[in-house]
């Protein structure tokens, strides 16, 4: 009898030990197939991503070959010494590229008012009659693509108004 009980626990040991291989399997299995089906997503996007920005770059180049046109047509001009034509032809230009660049959502930096640090870089500031931290020039535009800055405004800021005696103001004491 004692050894009919062995028997019986070793057959139920050996029948645990072949479930266990078999779920064991069936998890590797699984395991395999989801780490396929991710490398296959990863292909997928990176193809879908690669796709998108060819996409773009090709709307964006369609929008500026009327520019490359125009400025063509303003090279001739130029090389017939016709100034009207090419002073024309530039504007032309400058006015196709201004709106195929906003098309894509390029905005020029606001500059009137109080200086932003956030959108404007300040070469230099000088004396003026505008309030102090007030742009009074531009040397360059600056321009956003949606929120992002992508070249901030140079401006010249201005120190206040000067005293024409050269004077200081008094320092407070306190």
């Amino acid at each position: 009898m004692t050894e009919e009980i062995e028997n019986e626990t070793t057959d139920q040991e050996v029948d645990e030990l072949e479930q266990l291989t078999r779920e064991r399997d069936e998890y590797l299995d699984a395991l395999q197939r989801l780490k396929a089906e991710f490398e296959n997503y990863k292909k997928r996007v990176s193809r879908d991503q690669a796709d998108f920005v060819t996409r773009a770059s090709e709307r964006l180049v369609k929008q500026l070959l009327p520019v490359l046109d125009d400025l063509e047509r303003a090279l001739e001009a130029a090389a017939e010494h016709e100034e009207a034509k090419l002073e024309d032809g530039v504007r032309l230009v400058h006015r196709s590229l201004a709106d195929a660049l906003a098309k894509e959502g390029l905005v020029e930096v606001e500059t009137d008012g109080a200086f932003d640090p956030h959108t404007q870089e300040a070469l230099l500031a000088q004396p003026s009659e505008a309030d102090e931290g007030t742009v009074i020039q531009v040397l360059q535009k600056g321009y956003k693509l949606g929120d992002r800055v992508l070249r901030p405004a140079r401006v010249v800021v201005s120190q206040g108004p000067s005293d024409p005696e050269g004077r200081r103001p008094p320092e407070e004491n306190g």
